[in-house]
């Protein structure tokens, strides 16, 4: 079947500065490719070697995936421990000879905090050698940083589509990425579980089964080496890694800071408001339980007009 219906190439910003993503980029509130900004020595530092020397054998959690197509919602893979400096050798290669699954297994790190129950993740923290390579761009206040996520991925590793609540600089320090995203407006076309989809193959969906997604309109770009892609709160996106790549997403909090779930380390729990409201329409939709089915119809449907009556779309283009 083909995929989603129509598709837009994200905006390119060549040698975008602050004042340019802020005057220009920020306020448009869409993916944006940022080209030409200084990342510091991780460019043509992080090689494979230098990785596994600098970064050490401190434990690290990663996924390993017999399969390319990675399925959060289906948990399509494992979760397996290793030294930073084995994993990242492993993650370069095709075909391995220690393995948990198979030889072709493919493996991604998503890094954590100190105590991921309480920390997010943070690469001064985890990895302060390399931290020290990298000139993450300053964008926003200090006092905005929620977190620095390092991203490891094999060649064709595929991670699942999903939002988070807070924007975020995808940089592509290494390798090539091709990244599909969707508007929040789409997500009625998504087959939401939680903040995930449940459409895996974005090229070839199955329109049998998500006949919806054909409206779905998709964004597409590919990230080189030196790349940033800013994506905006709520925006869904999908990662496939062209060859074996290194990355870190920095995340930042736009929003007041008590909007936020206190014990969010992954920031990809709803704010709080969003999170309660969603409580209390769950709470509606089972009192309904008690009527017929005409009336529970009736007055689903009651619900989603006073819903749409509200237009929160004409403040948000």
């Amino acid at each position: 079947m083909d995929a989603a219906g129509s598709k837009a190439a994200v905006a390119v910003h060549n040698h975008a500065d602050k004042d340019t993503f802020l005057r220009e980029v920020y306020p448009l509130r869409k993916p944006a490719v940022l080209k030409g900004i200084y990342l510091g020595a991780c460019t043509s530092k992080w090689t494979v070697d230098y990785l596994s020397s600098a970064g050490g054998s401190q434990e690290v959690k990663v996924h390993v995936a017999s399969v390319p197509q990675m399925d959060f919602i289906n948990k399509n893979f494992n979760y397996r421990t290793l030294p930073f400096d084995v994993f990242v050798k492993r993650a370069a290669e095709a075909t391995h000879a220690e393995y948990f699954i198979s030889e072709d297994e493919k493996y991604y790190l998503r890094s954590l905090g100190v105590d991921p129950r309480k920390d997010a993740a943070d690469i001064t923290k985890q990895f302060p050698s390399l931290a020290d390579d990298i000139n993450i761009p300053a964008f926003f206040d200090k006092e905005q940083f929620f977190s620095s996520v390092f991203r490891i991925s094999s060649a064709g590793l595929q991670l699942w589509t999903h939002y988070d609540v807070m924007d975020n600089l995808l940089i592509q320090v290494t390798g090539s990425k091709q990244v599909v995203l969707f508007s929040p407006r789409d997500a009625p076309y998504l087959y939401l579980t939680g903040d995930k989809s449940e459409v895996l193959d974005l090229d070839t969906p199955d329109l049998e089964k998500y006949p919806l997604f054909a409206k779905a309109q998709r964004y597409e770009c590919q990230l080189e080496p030196g790349d940033v892609l800013f994506i905006p709160a709520l925006w869904f996106h999908n990662t496939v890694a062209k060859v074996f790549g290194v990355g870190v997403n920095v995340f930042w909090k736009h929003l007041p800071a008590d909007c936020y779930n206190t014990t969010d380390t992954y920031g990809n729990k709803d704010p709080i408001a969003a999170s309660r409201a969603m409580q209390i329409l769950d709470r509606a939709l089972k009192a309904l339980d008690d009527l017929p089915d005409e009336y529970r119809d009736f007055y689903a449907r009651r619900m989603v007009l006073r819903i749409q009556s509200k237009s929160y779309s004409k403040h948000y283009k």
